[in-house]
């Protein structure tokens, strides 16, 4: 410790790691909160696939997902084996997998830097050499013989595929930029061909550096080169460009030997060749197989080149098709070499496989396998919540949400258990419909549910895979139908319910078994719904209509039960009309002009954007845009309580955290209110800054979601790039970081150890994990001038899809801010380490260890629990063939002998010295020395301090051997009464008053001092009594008065 003269302040050194300081927090990342990985990626990248046998059984197929790359094995149903490590310093541009290594290019997004990365088994080995200063774009890669090539916008860099070294750099005459085509020629040693955007096809020969042939295109109208690729047959190459057809051509001729026709509008980017000889003719049993896809669309186009060439098949909706939400198309189709297996990526964030195998030929694939994700950014996420019986309370299911009209469920344990929750068979109900033809595919997207807005869900009755076995129509209206509830009471039955844009049905989820549900739940009002819930016992769905009205279904029957306001009988109408003309009440007419919805019975008037019910099934909360906060009876549908904000602001969103019995409630002003729903009052109101900055004016970094914590501690909230996470107890804010885009979504794990945030530009989902859980983190308040320097910081913290962001995050320190305000505690805490008593008005235990007064109060029966059960017995003698050591001892006992006799002799003079010195003490022990200096100078405390360090057995003996002669045991019991009034050592004092009236109790009562001693004891601990317990009554009142007040 380094100490500062001047003023004796004690400093910490510094904390080293290896020798050098330990990294600092950076200004926006969080404290809370450390990157863990992201998950749902696939294939969301314009850049292709590649694919490389890995022996004679299996072949590895790696994909892009931004700064990492995956690579999956084919045998394995497509199971992720390995994620690139380190990621790339900028996003990956091109990718190819050649032998056991893979090649990565990437280029930051400002174009300051670019490089290859050459990986092995996921981990980087090396870098290929670039030109010094490179700033140019490997929008594409090739790998044949000894050599590498990246295609840039000008230049072809050429590597050495031994050495990882630069070769040569070519570029030819003409400005005009390559397209990311290339492809190696067969038998053509060193030769290979490159397109460009003028729909020139060069060839060269990279070892000479020479541009060998240039093939021109038919017409300058065909636009630029969008494919190439070299067919099984040697000498003929396959050239697709933007604007014109598909020419098959001799390159030893430069003549065109085919041309096909590709669709309008959607150019071939993707063109790949069957090398196993099948799959032409009628019987497929002819060599000539192509496919071919556009990123234009989701179709995959097989053709026959014999005879000419015909289109053999079309692969309908392959992938999805681009939409104005999501993107789409096919990236890249690849003919695995020798197999009857095609390949294909998507830009909907998917990878799948196809095989023809079918028995009666059919020149189309079934799906092999296929891996996807979200193909459009995600909007609502929600962890699955735990059953009543505690299964699946491990917080690893969590299901999303997103644009493309998917619903996903994800496990953060095994990618390979994530799956697609099923809407029936959608793409057979669009072949029946004719809806897979280029002219009717946005209807196809019809047969799909609208994009959820909100979800709700409750396991406690769901059956699992086995609920409601065998087929069962989807979404449909229980009204009218006659539903036999033996079976579903047996097996359980739908426990997600979701809400949809611009729909006025909610519907219903098997979570077991994966699919969808039988129920979709209308709004009595028919307006779309904006909310729903479920109750906790899982039986009871609760939907909020965009007009203000609730309805409550049977998740089991499926049949309507209760409306919020419940309904009116014709004699309750009839008495309202009269209250009406008598009192003129106001009323309010619906938008149609039919309905008449009367104030005073409690219907919103406006859209209900939160709507939960209580653990007891007795109460409904709803929220409304109006402004106002209803609570409603479960049973009768009546309105209870009604806290009206309207005045100042509106409601934007709701959350219910069930075990506190605690709602929050998202507000257009920028505040998060938060109401004890037992009480109905308002106890909290979070704000970021109070006041508010102007840089978080709610027009700005409006609430976008927010969630409890499972304890209910913590609440997190996302304000667009800003998560911001406040202590309920405190009502501080104690965490904020940026995120690199605006957050969607928010869901905190049931176990409290992840926190899953969606981004606007990202189809995956980011989840972190709380470092709370496993190190001590500072939670101090956040002050708005460092609220305002993490609003400006221009680092953004994120996870990444290979798990690295938080490898370090135990080895990270705190920022400094941290580090001083827990010094300055450390500092105050070590100040009073040596005082007794942090202040006379607390009454204090000792530091003495519990073992020592326990054992002291029932030292008898541990005596007699430890009293030896028969005598010691004898050592048994040696055998008599076991060797002597007397013999070599014989020469060691003469000078031990006399080394005893020495010792002997010293130990005799210290006991005549002990004796002596007890004969002119009186024969007094040290306890009975202490007992008449406190008679004498009125001072107890080394006395008792003298009794605090004696063992159990030697204490016992003490209070035993304390005589009644001389006003010991008066003095003692004035020690105690001391002790008490002083507030000090409490157990220790109680401890020993017991022990000495079982040894001495029957003297009390026959010696008048000793009784007036006890009763002074007595009255000394009635007051301690009736202190603390004034004490502990005033702290109660505090803290109802917090917990019921507005704070």
């Amino acid at each position: 410790m380094d100490t500062d003269g001047a003023d004796g302040h004690i400093y910490k050194r510094q904390k080293l790691s290896n020798g050098h300081a330990a990294p600092q927090r950076k200004i926006g990342t969080s404290r809370l909160f450390a990157p863990y990985r992201t998950i749902g990626l696939v294939s969301p990248t314009t850049v292709p696939f590649t694919a490389v046998p890995l022996g004679k059984t299996t072949f590895q197929i790696t994909t892009s997902v931004g700064r990492s790359l995956q690579t999956y094995d084919l045998r394995r149903g497509l199971n992720l084996v390995f994620i690139t490590r380190p990621q790339t310093p900028g996003p990956i541009t091109a990718s190819i997998a050649w032998k056991d290594k893979l090649f990565a290019a990437w280029c930051d997004g400002g174009g300051h830097a670019s490089g290859v990365w050459v990986f092995k088994r996921g981990k980087r080995e090396t870098e290929l050499e670039v030109p010094r200063g490179w700033r140019q774009q490997v929008s594409a890669l090739c790998c044949f013989g000894g050599w590498i090539i990246g295609v840039c916008e000008t230049t072809l860099l050429v590597w050495k595929a031994t050495t990882y070294e630069l070769y040569t750099t070519l570029q030819g005459v003409s400005p005009v930029s390559y397209t990311k085509c290339v492809a190696a020629l067969p038998t053509f040693l060193n030769k290979i061909v490159v397109g460009k955007e003028d729909g020139i096809a060069e060839i060269w020969n990279v070892s000479s550096g020479k541009l060998v042939y240039t093939i021109l295109p038919p017409a300058t109208t065909y636009g630029a080169v969008t494919a190439l690729a070299p067919t099984p047959a040697l000498s003929l190459v396959a050239i697709a460009y933007e604007k014109g057809p598909l020419l098959i051509q001799d390159v030893h001729a430069d003549q065109t030997v085919l041309q096909l026709n590709a669709p309008a509008g959607a150019p071939i980017t993707s063109i790949s060749f069957r090398s196993d000889g099948l799959g032409a003719g009628e019987d497929g049993q002819k060599a000539g197989v192509m496919a071919t896809a556009s990123t234009s669309s989701g179709d995959v186009t097989l053709w026959d080149l014999n005879e000419g060439g015909r289109k053999a098949g079309v692969l309908r909706s392959a992938h999805a098709d681009p939409t104005p939400d999501s993107q789409g198309g096919v990236s890249k189709v690849e003919f695995l070499p020798g197999q009857h297996t095609l390949v294909s990526s998507g830009l909907d964030n998917s990878l799948k496989t196809w095989v023809f195998d079918q028995t009666i030929f059919s020149p189309i694939p079934r799906i092999l396998h296929q891996r996807c994700g979200h193909g459009a950014p995600i909007t609502t996420l929600e962890f699955l919540p735990s059953a009543s019986d505690g299964s699946d309370d491990v917080g690893k299911w969590l299901m999303s949400a997103s644009r493309d009209r998917s619903l996903w469920a994800w496990s953060l344990r095994r990618d390979g258990q994530s799956t697609e929750i099923s809407q029936g068979a959608v793409q057979s109900k669009a072949k029946k419909q004719g809806l897979l033809s280029g002219s009717n595919r946005d209807s196809l997207q019809d047969l799909k549910c609208p994009p959820i807005t909100a979800m709700a869900c409750s396991l406690n009755r769901d059956g699992g895979i086995g609920a409601l076995p065998g087929r069962h129509p989807i979404w449909q209206n229980a009204k009218g139908k006659n539903v036999d509830a033996e079976v579903s009471s047996m097996t359980g039955w739908e426990s997600v319910v979701t809400a949809h844009e611009d729909d006025n049905k909610a519907r219903t989820w098997f979570w077991g078994r994966k699919r969808a549900g039988r129920w979709a739940f209308p709004t009595s009002d028919e307006s779309p719904v904006t909310s729903v819930g479920v109750s906790p016992c899982g039986t009871f769905a609760v939907i909020g209509s965009k007009s203000g009205g609730i309805d409550m279904f049977n998740l089991q029957s499926g049949m309507h039960r209760q409306r919020f306001p419940a309904r009116l009988s014709p004699q309750q109408a009839k008495q309202l009309k009269l209250d009406m003309l008598k009192h003129g009440l106001e009323e309010e007419r619906s938008k149609d002009g039919k309905k008449i919805f009367y104030r005073g019975q409690g219907k919103h008037a406006s859209a209900v954007v939160g709507l939960e019910i209580d653990s007891l099934n007795k109460t409904v909360v709803s929220a409304g845009t109006d402004g106002r906060v209803k609570i409603w009876d479960f049973t009768t549908g009546l309105l209870q309580r009604e806290l009206d904000w309207s005045t100042y602001t509106s409601i934007k969103a709701m959350r219910f955290h069930r075990p506190s019995n605690l709602a929050a409630f998202a507000c257009t002003d920028g505040c998060v209110r938060v109401v004890d729903i037992a009480t109905q009052r308002l106890i909290r109101e979070l704000w970021p800054t109070r006041p508010l900055l102007p840089e978080l004016t709610p027009s700005t970094y409006a609430i976008s979601d927010f969630a409890f914590s499972p304890s209910g501690n913590w609440l997190a909230a996302s304000l667009g790039p800003l998560i911001v996470l406040w202590d309920l107890p405190t009502g501080h804010l104690v965490d904020a970081f940026k995120l690199k885009a605006a957050c969607t979504s928010l869901a905190f794990s049931p176990t409290s150890e992840f926190l899953a945030i969606a981004t606007a530009d990202s189809v995956g989902m980011d989840v972190w994990t709380n470092k709370a859980l496993f190190m001590h983190v500072s939670t101090r308040h956040i002050p708005a001038d460092e609220l305002v320097s993490i609003l400006a910081a221009d680092y953004a913290q994120a996870p990444t899809a290979s798990g690295e962001g938080g490898r370090d995050l135990v080895a990270t320190s705190t920022d400094e801010a941290d580090e001083e305000a827990e010094d300055v505690l450390l500092d105050m805490l070590d100040a009073e380490a040596s005082v007794d008593q942090l202040s006379s008005d607390l009454l204090s235990l000792s530091l003495v260890p519990k073992s020592r007064w326990q054992n002291l109060m029932h030292l008898d029966l541990i005596r007699v629990r430890n009293k030896p059960v028969e005598p010691p017995k004898k050592p048994e003698k040696a055998p008599f063939f076991l060797p002597s050591l007397q013999d070599g001892q014989v020469a060691a006992v003469g000078q031990q002998n006399a080394q005893a006799t020495t010792v002997t002799a010293v130990e005799l003079q210290k006991e005549r010295s002990r004796m002596l010195k007890l004969t002119q003490e009186g024969g007094r022990s040290t306890f009975a020395r202490l007992l008449q200096e406190a008679a004498d100078t009125q001072s107890h405390g080394p006395l008792l301090e003298h009794l605090k360090n004696l063992s159990p057995a030697a204490a016992d003996m003490e209070l035993r051997s304390i005589s009644v002669e001389g006003d010991e045991m008066v003095i003692f019991i004035q020690a105690l009464t001391w002790l008490m009034r002083e507030r000090r050592d409490f157990e220790l004092g109680q401890a020993w008053m017991a022990v000495f009236l079982r040894l001495h109790g029957e003297l009390v009562g026959n010696v008048p001092e000793l009784t007036v001693a006890i009763e002074h004891w007595r009255d000394a601990l009635d007051e301690e009594k009736r202190r603390v317990a004034k004490l502990s009554t005033y702290c109660n009142g505090v803290v109802g008065y917090l917990r019921a007040a507005r704070v």
